[in-house]
């Protein structure tokens, strides 16, 4: 419904940040990382997620596509909701937390508040799920959801990515321009930077 928030920061505490829109002050529910990357008194732009509760509306910022796009795959998972997904996303990044999904990484996703290891592995196998089947001439994921990693580190920068919604056709090109013995986190930033995201 609203796509995103565009103008000047004009407040800001810890979990909210409000964005004055023409003279109306939209408070939007923010991570860490997104606070960390804007500033107070400057045009920003916020990616937003309208959340409509029986008692409340409620509007979650992000200032990147990426970021918003992980929240929303985490909120799709049993258990999480909007509250918990950004507890995630302000402990790890959104290439943390494919990196996470991907090698089956229980120990980050508990560093997250309110998130314990059972919740961690939900998160895991659910959103492992959706690499399933999913294959290029990079990578393979076979039923179990286990990554089949042909050479370095961009079958694994694929298949994080895929957990965050991109598609193989629109990252192997990029990615295939990067140095494959970068570590999978600096393949990730690269690839959505490149990406504009």
């Amino acid at each position: 419904m609203i796509y995103s928030v565009r103008g000047t920061l004009i407040h800001m505490e810890p979990g909210f940040a409000v964005v004055d829109c023409s003279g109306v002050g939209m408070r939007c529910q923010t991570t860490m990382n997104t606070q960390r990357n804007i500033k107070l008194n400057s045009e920003v732009t916020l990616y937003t997620h309208l959340n409509v509760r029986e008692d409340a509306m409620e509007l979650f910022g992000f200032y990147s596509q990426t970021e918003l796009a992980t929240f929303r795959t985490l909120i799709g998972v049993s258990g999480v909701g909007p509250k918990m997904a950004l507890s995630i996303l302000s402990e790890l990044s959104s290439e943390q937390v494919a990196m996470a999904v991907a090698s089956s990484d229980v120990k980050s996703l508990t560093r997250a508040s309110g998130v314990g290891p059972k919740l961690a592995q939900r998160i895991i196998l659910e959103l492992k799920d959706k690499l399933k089947g999913f294959a290029t001439s990079e990578i393979s994921v076979d039923t179990k959801g286990t990554v089949i990693a042909d050479t370095g580190n961009i079958p694994k920068a694929v298949a994080a990515l895929a957990v965050l919604g991109y598609s193989s056709a629109d990252v192997t090109p990029v990615l295939s321009t990067l140095d494959p013995t970068l570590t999978v986190e600096q393949l990730i930033a690269q690839t959505l930077r490149r990406m504009g995201r």
